[in-house]
């Protein structure tokens, strides 16, 4: 919940403008998570270069994609409270720092072993810049159109990252694969130079002794890393063998004693009083769905366009050219288009778009195809990219207390990586076992990845559901929405919704919308 104090020089109301300062700091944080997203996508089309250049299986190659998404997914959490206790701007600048070594390293590696763990350091990186990065700007705007306009052009530089990955890839690959690894380096050091002189040094809050929470730190992370490694392994050794079952048990324990931890602890990890508001659950499961189907959809299509129609890296990147310009057009023009609607309704269209992209794309064939098939699917693809990826940040973080923001956070990123991880190696298991082994032809090729462009479409359609359930109508509320358990003071309440008034005014800011009423 936002202070009903009278804000700081550094938070601006809705009737002033950013400073340059203020601007500048936004840019690094986007710059941030550019490269976050970025590094997911980028070494998709890199993959059958390296896969030659080192020796790599296609389950093998899978791990460089999901090497990263492990260690991101795996401690998002952590990340989370950590930006929280240690410090928002502390935590972003040295995982930042990391993240620039770690890419150099991977440009340099020449075996498919260190690459894999260069990647998964990155990921590391990324599950302390990501939360933190969210958690300074939902800390440093106020709730409503002026965070959601912050929170608007911040997201759509992650939906833009991610669309562009696979463009920039494919120019990078001609030149040699390593270059997707080193770009990422001199970014990352410009952004960690400008970040020291533009992110604004802020007290540190009291922490009223507020432990770290170590044993939920432990079982957390432990069962996230656990699960994600579990299921991307399973499609190589079994879903049905002693080792995979045996890891998921070990990943139901973790989480039972990651709860019974979180429920006695008086300072814990995450507060599982925040999961009872049912936007919160609606925009953490929407974003397991929504990245989780697109992130197999990627890796299938990208094999698809260069194994079966014989596509060269630029003419992959080219194909999904499209789709990274048209989130760049208009994502970060969703900030109006929030306030208006409200998040369901955006986050709605936006699965409504993606799952219509899906069902376009299973009509593919033989032989190129790309007016009538390939380019509608990926312009709706970026459509609904633009939409629903900023919305889901918003209602994510509207109505959290600025001491959860990076927590919150957190476990928004965690369902966006863990949603990738896990799908992603459900459809590779899934065109694993129609393959049969190593196809012979293209037709073959063709039939083994049908059943998992089967499999994303119902993903996305459950996403899509699952939105819909919160379109019902709801009953109109004044004030700002508390995800809390805790119990605040009626005077303190009063002051929250006096906070956002003005002129007579009283703001509903309740899943982004806002609204008035004299």
């Amino acid at each position: 919940m936002t202070s009903p104090s009278v804000p700081s020089p550094t938070v601006p109301r809705s009737d002033q403008r950013w400073s340059a300062l203020q601007w500048g700091a936004l840019l690094v944080l986007c710059a941030a998570l550019f490269l976050d997203a970025l590094d997911v996508s980028m070494v998709g089309v890199a993959l059958p270069s390296i896969g030659s250049d080192l020796h790599l299986s296609t389950s093998s190659l899978q791990w460089v994609v999901s090497g990263y998404i492990l260690g991101y997914g795996g401690l998002l959490l952590l990340g989370g409270r950590a930006a929280d206790l240690l410090g928002r701007r502390r935590v972003f600048l040295i995982a930042l720092a990391v993240f620039a070594v770690a890419s150099l390293l991977g440009g340099l590696v020449d075996s498919g072993e260190l690459l894999i763990a260069t990647r998964f350091v990155k990921g590391l990186s990324a599950a302390f810049t990501a939360p933190a990065g969210l958690s300074i700007i939902t800390t440093s705007f106020a709730e409503g159109p002026v965070r959601n306009k912050a929170l608007t052009i911040y997201s759509s530089c992650g939906a833009t990252g991610f669309s562009m990955g696979l463009v920039l890839s494919g120019f990078l690959t001609e030149a040699g694969w390593r270059w997707t690894m080193l770009l990422p380096a001199p970014v990352a050091v410009i952004a960690l130079i400008a970040g020291l002189k533009l992110i604004p040094k802020t007290p540190r809050e009291k922490a009223d002794g507020r432990g770290f929470d170590l044993p939920g730190a432990i079982t957390g992370a432990g069962a996230m890393l656990l699960l994600v490694f579990t299921v991307v392994s399973a499609s190589s050794v079994g879903w049905a063998s002693a080792r995979t079952l045996g890891s998921f048990a070990a990943v139901a324990a973790l989480l039972a004693a990651f709860t019974v931890i979180e429920q006695r602890s008086s300072h814990p990890l995450v507060r599982l009083g925040v999961l009872r508001d049912s936007s919160q659950v609606r925009a953490n499961l929407g974003a397991a769905t929504f990245f989780g189907s697109y992130v197999a959809f990627q890796f299938l299509v990208t094999q698809y366009l260069q194994n079966v129609l014989g596509y060269s890296a630029m003419h992959t990147a080219l194909a999904f050219l499209p789709a990274g310009s048209l989130v760049a057009i208009l994502s970060t023009r969703m900030g109006p288009v929030v306030d208006r609607f409200g998040t369901p309704r955006v986050i709605a269209a936006g699965f409504t778009s993606l799952v219509v992209g899906y069902v376009l794309f299973l009509r593919i064939g033989l032989h190129p195809n790309y007016a009538t098939v390939i380019l509608p699917s990926m312009l709706l693809l970026g459509a609904a990219f633009a939409t629903a990826f900023p919305s889901l940040n918003i209602q994510a973080t509207n109505g959290v207390r600025d001491e959860e923001q990076g927590m919150v956070s957190g476990l928004l990123n965690t369902s966006f990586q863990v949603g990738g991880a896990i799908f992603l190696a459900v459809v590779t298991a899934v065109v694993t076992s129609s393959a049969g082994g190593h196809p012979a032809s293209p037709q073959a090729t063709l039939d083994s990845y049908r059943p998992g462009l089967w499999v994303v479409t119902g993903v996305g359609f459950a996403g899509l559901l699952l939105t819909l359930s919160g379109l019902r109508r709801r009953r109109p509320s004044y004030g700002i929405l508390v995800a809390s358990s805790d119990t605040e003071a009626p005077g303190k309440a009063t002051a929250a919704q006096g906070a956002d008034a003005t002129d007579g005014t009283e703001r509903d800011v309740r899943d982004g919308r806002v609204t008035a009423r004299d």
